[in-house]
């Protein structure tokens, strides 16, 4: 119970640090913007063209008698939107932090040198195509594995009383897990953390990991939220992956409002590299 607390401490501590670093915040919404943007265009013409794709896919219906075909495509037109709401739910922060990756990663590096006694950010030392191709295939394979953890929670959930209790709530802590594997991501990624250690290393502290990342998928519900809380997100990953590692951090809490003028500095030319 003291890591759940721990974990949403982090979260509060992430959004905190954003407010007080304005220009990084400006900079850090703008992938979510994009994300967002091409996710609701998406979801709108499931909205619009979902009940034609269910009348394709179930030509064997054609020929029941009313009101059974309408109740049974009805039913799975809602079972398909649900699905797609769900992955979208779960991809949305690695689509977002793929197309972003410059503004997150600057991002995270910023509240490193904030939080490092000695002002210091761990440094990939690979070329930008380099770590978008590494970001690439570690979020394709972690989406593949969420997609597999969201076929067998929207299985079970047809289970009787369990499917509409546990169920629902299993699966917002399974995403939770996901997003703060993405999240920390950026950070881990920098000090040369592969996924199979990464995933080694969240699954160390399971307490901790759901604190983080389960109140931030039941805001992530609503993608239009998801924008506003994913730079404070990503900051607050930074922070909770210097303990993971257990590095040495100090309170940045004390650091003077004037500093965004730095910081938008450091965005420019973390873009310009």
């Amino acid at each position: 119970m003291r890591d759940l607390g721990a974990g949403f401490h982090y979260l509060l501590k992430g959004q905190r640090w954003v407010a007080r670093h304005g220009k990084q915040y400006g900079f850090g919404l703008i992938p979510g913007l994009i994300t967002l943007v091409l996710y609701a265009a998406a979801l709108v013409a499931l909205a619009t063209w979902g009940e034609d794709v269910v009348s394709w896919a179930t030509p064997f219906a054609d020929d029941w008698s009313s009101p059974w075909q309408g109740l049974f495509r009805g039913f799975l037109t809602v079972v398909l939107f649900a699905l797609a709401l769900l992955l979208s739910v779960v991809t949305f922060t690695a689509v977002t932090l793929l197309i972003g990756q410059p503004f997150y990663e600057n991002l995270s590096e910023k509240v490193d040198r904030d939080v490092s006694p000695d002002g210091t950010a761990p440094e990939s030392g690979l070329p930008l195509w380099r770590e978008l191709w590494i970001s690439a295939r570690d979020s394709l394979r972690i989406v593949v594995r969420a997609a597999l953890w969201a076929v067998l929670l929207f299985a079970l959930g047809f289970v009787p009383v369990v499917g509409q209790t546990v169920i629902p709530v299993l699966g917002f802590f399974v995403t939770g897990f996901f997003l703060t594997e993405e999240l920390t991501a950026v950070a881990l990624q920098r000090r040369g953390v592969d996924l199979r250690a990464r995933l080694t290393l969240l699954r160390s502290r399971k307490t901790l990991i759901w604190g983080f990342g389960t109140p931030l998928a039941l805001a992530f519900v609503v993608p239009f939220v998801a924008v506003f809380l994913m730079p404070g997100a990503v900051a607050g990953a930074t922070l909770m992956a210097r303990e993971l590692l257990g590095e040495e951090s100090r309170d940045g809490e004390d650091e003077s409002e004037g500093s965004d003028e730095s910081d938008g500095e450091t965005v420019s030319g973390g873009l310009g590299t």
